[in-house]
């Protein structure tokens, strides 16, 4: 391949990176995190909000396998397996959060056949080859994890599933050695009559860095469109395709925290829940007015006469959690059913005053350490109650009794772990939070080894985290 394309390339690539503007300018104050869902200091997740960057430069290099051609890089059995090598560089362009476009440039050379033409010599009827190419394409990226990603997902957001597809065109210089030595059966020079458009495909697995730096793991299928790039054309006249594994490093380029690929896709969705009242035009949200000022309009609410200070579903009716007949602002004990006339606790137990409740913790899935959506107004509770107080606590962490005691206990540590991280995102201080597993010994309701003696909600009661004064 000649010097002329890869100056193109550059030539091409190095104005579009020196140049590249971000698409933001940061909004007054502060922003949301790059990496988690938010809704504080929102604006809207628009390009005239320019607010994000959205240009980057790649770089990779990996190893090009030959397969579907006549002479392959790995052979089934006992035949000899030869590789190559191969490298990119790329511009990157987000248009939104889930899609961009690359300029890229591919350099490498695949080897194939009976044997390395680099360091053996064809032995018998032993034929090889290698092919060096050059190729420029423009890839679509779509990032399926923006995509996917759900409403209530509030992990780290630090790998990213992209899919990769596009076209180009190809240039080559195809070498066979056999008995009679090695020599050059076939090349294809750029933007000359004849030069030959390829495909490919593929997909990449990318782990944010930093603000400025991604690695990405990456496999494209590359189809060439020409039978004689393996340097062994045959009669059937069929494309030469090989695959390319690459390891890459993207240089995120702009001034600001967050590149738009990477910024929690639910901005907008917070945007217009969270600002709506900020914007210069007044808007009528509810036609018929919200009577009970629940937030629900009087539209689709199902109960118009909720009591203040209650929380409501998306249809309007009070919570009740542990669906007893007490909504959860009346009810003494808000995760544990119990009859109306003990304001939701069960018989036997006394009423719990309010502070309690504000330290009684939440409950877990079987066998899991997440918190559930459900939970974590209770977890804020507990974070103002903790805040407003000068005592230093202790999270505790419990299972039920299914299981191995050692594995409950691990359980345990991490749903107190869990329970803390949260506490400590809310504004606790970390240092007035000791988190403690204790696995099946602290059951609050001893009764219940084995868990098969003992109802669900009883064995859902065990798994749970709560709070000490230290």
């Amino acid at each position: 391949m000649k010097l002329t394309f890869a100056s193109i390339a550059l030539a091409i690539a190095l104005p579009a990176s020196l140049m590249a503007q971000d698409t933001v300018v940061v909004a007054e104050g502060t922003y949301p995190s790059t990496f988690t869902s938010g809704s504080q200091n929102v604006s809207p997740f628009t390009q005239e909000s320019k607010r994000f960057n959205d240009w980057a430069i790649s770089v990779g290099a990996g190893v090009p396998l030959l397969q579907t051609a006549e002479l392959t890089s790995i052979k089934d059995g006992d035949g000899t397996n030869v590789f190559g090598y191969s490298a990119y560089l790329s511009i990157d362009k987000a248009i939104s959060h889930a899609f961009g476009l690359k300029l890229q440039y591919d350099r490498g050379e695949t080897r194939q056949g009976d044997f390395n033409t680099k360091t053996d010599n064809a032995v018998g009827t032993q034929v090889a080859g290698r092919t060096q190419y050059d190729a420029l394409s423009i890839l679509g990226d779509i990032n399926f994890s923006s995509l996917l990603r759900r409403v209530d997902n509030q992990s780290p957001y630090r790998w990213a599933l992209h899919g990769y597809a596009g076209i180009g065109t190809l240039a080559y210089r195809a070498y066979r050695e056999d008995a009679a030595g090695q020599r050059l059966v076939a090349e294809v020079e750029p933007f000359k009559p004849g030069f030959s458009w390829f495909g490919q495909a593929g997909a990449g697995l990318k782990y944010n860095v930093s603000r400025r730096l991604d690695l990405e793991g990456r496999v494209m299928y590359v189809v060439t469109g020409d039978d004689q790039f393996d340097a062994m054309p045959t009669a059937a006249a069929t494309s030469d395709n090989f695959f390319n594994t690459t390891l890459g490093l993207s240089l995120k380029l702009g001034k600001h925290q967050s590149h738009l690929m990477w910024h929690d896709p639910l901005q907008e969705i917070y945007y217009k829940l969270d600002v709506l009242e900020d914007r210069n035009q007044d808007i009528e949200v509810c036609k018929k007015g919200d009577a009970d000022n629940d937030g629900v309009c009087d539209d689709w609410d199902r109960q118009l006469d909720t009591p203040a200070g209650a929380r409501v579903d998306g249809a309007g009716v009070a919570l009740d959690t542990d669906l007893d007949g007490v909504i959860d602002l009346y009810d003494k004990c808000v995760t544990v059913p119990g009859p109306v006339e003990n304001n939701g606790c069960p018989t036997g137990q006394g009423l719990v005053s309010d502070n309690t409740r504000a330290l009684e913790g939440i409950e877990f899935d079987f066998d899991s350490d997440r918190i559930l959506p459900a939970n974590r107004p209770i977890l804020n509770n507990a974070a103002n109650y903790i805040n407003s107080s000068s005592s230093n606590y202790r999270v505790v962490g419990g299972t039920d009794t299914t299981g191995s005691e050692a594995y409950n206990m691990g359980l345990s540590q991490r749903r107190a772990n869990s329970v803390k991280s949260y506490l400590v995102q809310t504004g606790v201080e970390g240092s007035r939070l000791e988190a403690v597993g204790r696995g099946e010994n602290d059951l609050k309701y001893p009764e219940c080894e084995p868990a098969s003696k003992c109802p669900e909600w009883k064995n859902r009661a065990n798994r749970r985290v709560y709070f000490e004064a230290k």
